[in-house]
């Protein structure tokens, strides 16, 4: 008897179904079948699959339909009454199996004697050149349950596809697809989780599910723009309930309500601006409809942002869904966009200033948490519009605004603009116009003409899409701008391509998915369109298929080893490491890119004050905004950075250049060092010592980069020193950034920013960073006491400025903006520094600085021993902290109202003879004379 029958449905996929036969027939357990149910195909995949049932006779089977079933459903249950397998599984004609899919999940299902088995489907982007675990937390490890409830993430693998099932249990239950209606995977796998005795999983890849993103012929699943996809979804849904009400399951409809919610809604509403208004009108009838369905917990339990969508749609509001729906990142690399203006009400954000006026409205739409509020202008990125196009002529005028959060851009700040049109399909390459900006109606509002066939110039066939953006200059803050449009425009203007006007002759307005403004390149002229429609009815065949994928592939190859960092690194070492270096260079660089601060800082001041001749460099990660305007600015991992670290004399940064390049020996590297050390640094902290050998060797070798290292006590060049491995010579020189708190710096006007003019005691709470299950640094770090307790108990005489490490971000509620303050935006520390009255700090290494200004500070460590525990500490901090060490908010708050009597004048003292003893406040300039001005320049 066979084990496994695999059901293949097709339908006019001549050129991919032998694909997906072959995966089958090539499977390493050999006892399988193949079933072809051809849906009544127009094409040749009527002979294609009965060449296949004639080549392998004993193993493939085709079953042709004389009508068309209109959806997957049917062929199924088609293909189950011809199987003849103990087990079934079922496979689309564009998909392929794993080799071992068959054996793994048979394997399983004899070993645990389960009804279902499933396994790992994997999205396959041939386009992109990518692959994705479709819920890969549900396929970790291997797992057996007896019923769905004891897993019922499960529920949300949807897929028929992925699973092996006993026949005779798909009989027992009278299991088969609903017919005529589209997501019949969705009801059917919910089926069979509740009617299996016994459920498999397993952490093998079983299911390649293949996504042409761009075929003529999308999948169901890429139809969502035809409205019967999302009816079908719904009825789908419908009939789920009643299956989970006819098993009791009314706790796993909260989870699939949930899921609807934070997944299913989502993606429809994505899509909603390349929606005409009857679509738009017609789907929120009908989500209006099923959101009365749902479980009103499912709001609560669901991710803010999709409550907001789903709120917005109960409501009928298709704009306040849309910008809700522009804020959730899609994919790996998307970014959030507010394209909502957001409102402030009794010191809470909400995402909408419409339906506050019901509890619902206010508890749903309060966005306080999210922070957005507490970002810097440019990490929200913002979004704009274009609200107005026409043609004038040959040329192109367009018109439209940006959002301006919470009234972030003042009428005051210097805005400018460009418009440009970005080759959708390739990063970097766009042309760009000017662009007018003024404020107007609380948004900014931009206009720009364009002559197409002068400003854009595409080259034809390989480029044919382009989307619009707005470079947006705030100040200094550059901001990146994607327009969006909420009606469908028919207009095009005259083009001209590189590549001739066979590649076409006009750009075509069009809204994709994504909703942006959009413009494809089109033929008007005959000879145009008779070239385009050549080269469509060639890709749409098979062979033309996968030789213009090749193509697009293997440019997109080109460009991305061009771009990616091994490259780089590869020519860094091998050809500009080889260039002359200029004598008078430095290279500058501050917490990875991420800062002007911290000791580079205060050297490159120092420098520049001194009048030497040097070329100085900044690296950036990000953004320049806050760079010296008067040095050379590289971003961080961009060709020029490599360019300027493999021709600087000098290399000045705080913690270290990337560690695969190699520093040529004409090239001095003075390192900084960020900070004295408390916990265990380099090789004498606990997940160093657990690493590899080679790991800990590549520490090393980056270290034996230094030539000069910075220290500010001999406790550095007994811990921080040995721990990291340092070879280099011993700068005993004090840190620069803290000459300012030796010799009394000026803090001003940052006081005058900070809006701190009113005589209260300004309190600094300045933490270390925490690391999250991952071992990384903990993105958004939670203040350890509650700041309204902390506004409630002191605000009267004190003000609280949090400054996170710069590794993490915090919130802080508008509410408390009269009392405590979010200063995460100041770069250099050392200025918040000398305007504080006292330190609030757990294990930071400022701690050691601010001591410098014998000023009180208070240690608060509620998990101290656990702290220790697991980093390890180079001395008992309770013995030698220069303030009171406190656990608890109450004692925090004490000693903050007990601050003049001062009981640690003397500890202080003794903090900074041991841990600052060459902090004498000429640092930077003793480095400046040692290696800029001074006779040991050579």
């Amino acid at each position: 008897m066979t084990d496994v029958s695999v059901i293949v449905i097709v339908y006019n996929d001549a050129d991919r179904l032998p694909h997906a036969v072959r995966s089958v027939l090539g499977q390493s357990h050999r006892n399988v079948e193949v079933v072809i149910v051809n849906d009544a195909s127009t094409d040749a995949t009527a002979q294609v699959a009965d060449g296949l049932a004639a080549a392998d006779p004993d193993r493939v089977r085709a079953v042709h339909r004389a009508e068309n079933s209109g959806g997957c459903g049917q062929p199924r249950n088609d293909g189950i009454a011809e199987a003849r397998g103990t087990y079934l599984m079922f496979l689309d004609s564009d998909d392929t199996l794993d080799r071992h899919a068959c054996r793994n999940l048979v394997t399983t299902a004899e070993e645990t004697g389960a009804e279902l088995v499933s396994g790992c489907c994997w999205r396959v982007f041939p386009d992109k050149g990518e692959e994705r675990a479709w819920y890969r937390g549900v396929y970790r490890e291997r797992a057996v349950y007896s019923s769905v409830r004891e897993r019922p993430e499960l529920l949300y693998d949807t897929l028929s596809t992925n699973k092996l099932y006993r026949r005779d249990f798909l009989d027992r239950e009278g299991l088969r697809f609903v017919e005529r209606l589209h997501y019949e995977d969705l009801l059917f796998s919910t089926q069979a989780y509740l009617g299996a005795r016994m459920i498999a999983i397993i952490p093998h890849r079983v299911y390649n599910w293949i996504i042409i993103e761009n075929a003529e012929t999308l999948s169901i699943t890429n139809q969502r723009s035809e409205l019967r996809n999302f009816s079908d979804r719904l009825e789908i849904f419908r009939r789920i309930d009643a299956v989970y009400a006819r098993h009791g399951g009314e706790d796993l409809k909260l989870s699939k309500d949930v899921k609807f919610l934070n997944h299913d809604l989502l993606l429809y509403v994505r899509g909603l601006r390349s929606r005409d208004a009857e679509y738009r009108e017609a789907f929120l009838e009908l989500a209006r409809e099923y959101m009365t369905t749902l479980d009103p917990r499912a709001f609560a339990e669901a991710h803010e942002l999709q409550a907001i969508i789903g709120f917005m749609v109960a409501n009928g509001d298709f704009e306040g869904a849309v910008s809700a729906s522009d804020y959730i990142p899609k994919g790996r690399s998307g970014k959030p966009r507010l394209t909502a203006p957001l409102v402030e009400r009794d010191g809470r954000i909400y995402w909408s200033a419409d339906y506050l006026d019901t509890e619902d409205g206010r508890r749903i739409l309060d966005v306080t948490d999210l922070g957005i509020h507490s970002l810097p202008l440019k990490s929200i990125n913002p979004g704009g519009r274009v609200t107005e196009i026409e043609r004038r002529g040959r040329a192109l005028w367009l018109a439209g605004d940006v959002v301006n959060p919470l009234h972030r851009i003042g009428p005051d700040v210097k805005l400018s603009a460009q418009l440009e049109f970005r080759d959708r399909g390739r990063a970097g390459r766009f042309f760009a116009v000017p662009a007018t900006v003024t404020h107007a109606d609380g948004r900014i509002r931009w206009s720009a003409d364009v002559e197409t066939g002068r400003d854009v110039r595409p080259l034809g066939f390989l480029d044919q899409s382009w989307g619009l953006r707005l470079r947006l200059n705030v100040g200094d803050d550059e901001l990146f701008i994607r327009l969006f449009v909420n009606e469908a425009v028919e207009l095009s203007v005259p083009v001209r391509p590189r590549l001739t006007r066979l590649a076409g002759d006009h750009l075509e307005a069009y809204v994709p998915e994504s909703g942006e403004m959009a413009f494809r390149l089109v033929a008007h002229g005959r000879a145009g369109r008779a070239t385009l429609a050549t080269l469509r009815r060639f890709t749409a065949t098979g062979r033309g298929r996968r030789w213009w994928t090749g193509l697009l592939r293997s440019e997109k190859t080109l460009r991305s080893v061009f771009t990616r960092r091994s490259t780089k690194m590869a020519v860094y070492n091998k050809v500009l490491a080889r260039l002359p270096i200029r004598r008078n260079t430095i290279v500058f660089e501050s917490h990875l890119g991420m800062q002007y601060s911290d000791n580079p800082k205060y050297i490159y001041e120092a420098l520049r004050e001194s009048g030497a001749k040097y070329t100085a460099i900044w690296s950036y990660a990000t953004s320049p905004s806050g760079f010296p305007k008067d040095a050379k600015l590289v971003k961080r991992g961009s060709w020029p950075y490599y360019l300027a670290l493999a021709r600087a004399r000098y290399w000045v940064d705080n913690q270290g250049f990337p560690s695969e390049a190699v520093k040529r020996p004409q090239t001095t590297y003075i390192q900084t060092w960020h900070g004295s050390a408390f916990k265990l640094m380099g090789v004498d902290a606990p997940e160093t010592k657990r690493s590899t050998r080679a790991q800990r060797a590549r520490l090393q070798k980056m270290v034996d980069r230094f030539d000069h290292f910075l220290v500010r006590s001999e406790h550095d060049a007994q811990t921080l020193v040995k721990g990291l491995g340092v070879r280099a010579e011993l700068i005993r020189s004090g840190y620069p950034r803290n000459d300012a708190l030796v010799n009394g710096g000026d803090a001003a006007a940052l006081r005058k920013k900070l809006r701190l003019t009113d005589g209260r005691k300004v309190v600094l709470y300045a933490p270390t960073f925490r690391t999250g299950p991952n071992g990384k640094p903990e993105k958004r770090f939670e203040v350890p006491f509650d700041l309204e307790d902390f506004a409630r108990e002191l605000g009267e005489t004190h003000i609280l400025l949090v400054r996170p490490h710069y590794l993490s971000t915090v919130v802080v509620p508008p509410s408390l903006s009269g009392t405590v303050r979010n200063v995460a935006d100041v770069h250099d520390v050392t200025s918040l520094l000398l305007l504080t009255d006292a330190l609030v700090t757990d294990y930071s290494s400022v701690m050691f600085d601010y001591a410098l200004l014998d000023r009180p500070m208070v240690m608060f460590a509620p998990d101290l021993d656990e702290y220790v525990r697991s980093r390890g500490a180079y001395f008992d901090l309770a013995e030698n902290a220069p303030g009171p060490v406190v656990a608890e908010p109450e004692q925090l708050f004490a000693a903050l109202r007990d601050l003049e009597r001062d009981a640690y004048a003397k500890q202080r003292r003794e903090f900074v003879e041991r841990f600052g003893e060459y902090d004498q406040g000429t640092a930077a300039k003793q480095v400046v004379e040692h290696f800029f001005t001074g006779n040991s320049n050579a």
